[in-house]
């Protein structure tokens, strides 16, 4: 059945924001079911799954640096953050008996394995769906950064980032009723026109190592199903 999909394996990026619902704070138990019986739909399909969390639900670095904090320090911190969602969301996975692995850029013995490459392929080949936590490990770099960075070193087909909104626009559509969304870009236009996907260094690397990626609207039931099998969806940057 996975010879039908469109894509073998898979980074999904999904930010801290996207976990707490409509909750101010923290993480809504039956959204993080809800997104764990998505991943499983698709994981069954024999799609490998790697996942890169966000933690803006909990801490965010760059609010914190603008208000005074150490950016060093406040972005540590937000790493922190990410681990939380990541054992929140293996939880609900395994809960769904999904085996799933925690890998973390900083040590955490007790928690999550260490991250080394390989070790991540090896769990991906076994059908293991892995969470990438703490980002790439160090300051000044986001988990967008990271989901690129990781999809890179796996070897990833495609980057599925989940947002709030349907795909791409020229400007905010939130705050402009003209905002025009886009079907298809080019990285270089994402780039010069400095839409907000990802930040520029994440983009430039899906650039570099030729990775496309799909931004969608998470809040949709059935989407992430619908993006990896190749439907019309959200907005295809590559």
């Amino acid at each position: 059945m996975a010879k039908k999909l469109k894509y073998k394996r898979v980074v999904l990026k999904i930010s801290g924001e996207a976990l707490m619902g409509n909750l101010g704070f923290g993480i809504d138990p039956k959204v993080n079911d809800g997104i764990a019986a998505e991943i499983k739909e698709i994981h069954k399909k024999g799609i490998q799954v790697a996942i890169v969390i966000g933690g803006g639900n909990i801490f965010r670095g760059l609010t914190a640096a603008a208000k005074g904090m150490d950016r060093s320090t406040a972005d540590y911190m937000g790493m922190l953050a990410t681990m939380l969602n990541g054992l929140a969301l293996q939880d609900a996975l395994e809960r769904l008996c999904v085996d799933t692995r925690v890998l973390t850029a900083i040590e955490m013995r007790e928690l999550a394995e260490l991250y080394i490459r390989r070790r991540a392929v090896r769990h991906l080949v076994k059908g293991r769906v892995v969470i990438f936590v703490c980002g790439t490990g160090n300051p000044y770099f986001t988990t967008d950064t990271a989901a690129a960075l990781r999809a890179s070193e796996i070897g990833a087909d495609l980057i599925l980032k989940a947002t709030k909104v349907e795909g791409v626009y020229s400007k905010d559509p939130v705050k402009y009723k003209d905002a025009k969304k886009f079907d298809k870009i080019d990285y270089m236009t994402a780039l010069r026109k400095r839409l907000k996907v990802m930040d520029s260094t994440a983009i430039s690397l899906c650039m570099d190592n030729n990775i496309p990626m799909i931004v969608f609207n998470l809040k949709k039931k059935g989407n992430i199903k619908k993006a990896v099998e190749g439907k019309k969806i959200g907005t295809l940057i590559s």
